[in-house]
């Protein structure tokens, strides 16, 4: 079987600075292979995804982006030179992990950033998520004194956040479902110097 075939099939992580490798360690920690792609060639952080664990699979942008739940942990302003990887995200979820922190509303156009990343990404599902937490604190394992660490989730399609709270399930996290991009995405977003009334709320649900 070829890589494609065998790996690069469920899920991916775009992106591989401190969240990126936090969320790689949730997966490693299940033994849940995960694809993790940058802009960069996928040599030149092979040894950072082999230090994690054998389920992390350095491939390139192009090969990350046919997995079909990709978390996209870059920086905010990237996100749309991800989104030009495929022309059409159909049949695609995406995780938006990004933090629009030090982007000012008006850039924004007024919506909250997990509408302005859904926008980038044509007719892909997203759902902001993973991304209140501080790398430090994500990179931990969900396990808490007999319960698990919270990750909010936010969506304008169930269907994709009830896909990705599955996920974090498997993950050990406990997922909490918030409703909309627009009502629940505005508590876990960060925009100009100003975070979501969620973010760094490090709760545990037992």
């Amino acid at each position: 079987m070829s890589q494609s075939e065998n790996n690069v099939a469920h899920y991916a992580i775009i992106g591989f600075g401190k969240i990126g490798q936090a969320l790689a360690k949730a997966f490693a920690r299940k033994g849940i292979e995960v694809a993790v792609a940058t802009t960069r060639d996928p040599e030149s952080f092979a040894s950072a995804a082999a230090t994690i664990g054998p389920e992390i699979i350095p491939t390139t942008l192009m090969e990350a982006v046919k997995a079909d739940i990709i978390f996209l942990a870059v920086r905010f302003e990237a996100h749309p030179d991800v989104a030009k990887a495929l022309p059409n995200w159909q049949g695609k979820t995406i995780v938006d992990v990004t933090n629009a922190y030090g982007i000012s509303p008006k850039q924004l156009g007024g919506q909250p950033s997990g509408r302005v990343v859904a926008q980038a990404f044509t007719d892909g599902k997203v759902v902001k998520g993973f991304n209140h937490l501080g790398a430090a604190i994500l990179a931990q394992d969900p396990a808490v004194q007999g319960g698990r660490r919270v990750v909010f989730l936010a969506s304008d399609d169930d269907d994709a956040a009830t896909q990705v709270s599955a996920l974090a399930d498997n993950l050990g996290f406990a997922a909490i479902k918030l409703g909309g991009l627009s009502e629940g995405g505005l508590l876990v977003q960060a925009h100009g110097n100003t975070w979501g009334q969620l973010i760094f709320k490090d709760l545990v649900k037992f």
